[in-house]
């Protein structure tokens, strides 16, 4: 079964650089990498049920995954973002992109709109998406003139 292979080598590579980011951030807030340093330190800070030993050391060689509540807890231990600790300090810069432009091609007006939108109760919020998205499926559809200018003041 091919794909069946395929996903078990994704979700092994998942759980590779997830080991690899630990052990980075483990160094970089000034721990050594091993087992019983992140179960001690890992368990005077969760509130769960305490990890084992051989838990954290299939987190520290690439065996498994931990849950989202216990990821939460390793961030803030080692003061860094959840999901760059699990998926990689590039889901933050791409984060980061993102934000830099939204902001960037927002006006003083628009934030302002976007920011009474937000205030909204959620079913009023969910009829002015739906205007606004078929305002952008007329405007971007076929009867757009090619060149014709998208701000209209």
């Amino acid at each position: 079964m091919p794909n069946a292979q395929w996903l078990n080598y994704l979700f092994m590579s998942e759980k590779t650089e997830f080991a690899q980011w630990l052990r980075d951030a483990m160094t970089q807030a000034g721990y050594a990498t091993r087992p019983s340093v992140l179960e001690r330190e890992f368990n005077t800070r969760y509130w769960g049920k305490p990890v084992t030993l051989q838990a954290v050391s299939r987190w520290l060689n690439g065996q498994a995954l931990p849950a989202q509540d216990k990821l939460q807890t390793l961030a803030e231990w080692l003061k860094v973002e959840p999901q760059v600790l699990r998926f990689g300090p590039q889901v933050a810069l791409s984060v980061q992109a993102h934000r830099q432009r939204w902001e960037e091609k927002l006006t003083y007006q628009e934030r302002e709109t976007v920011d009474a939108y937000l205030q909204l109760p959620a079913p009023q919020r969910k009829v002015v998406r739906e205007v606004i998205l078929t305002f952008a499926k007329v405007h971007g559809g076929e009867g757009k003139k090619p060149g014709a200018s998208t701000n209209d003041n």
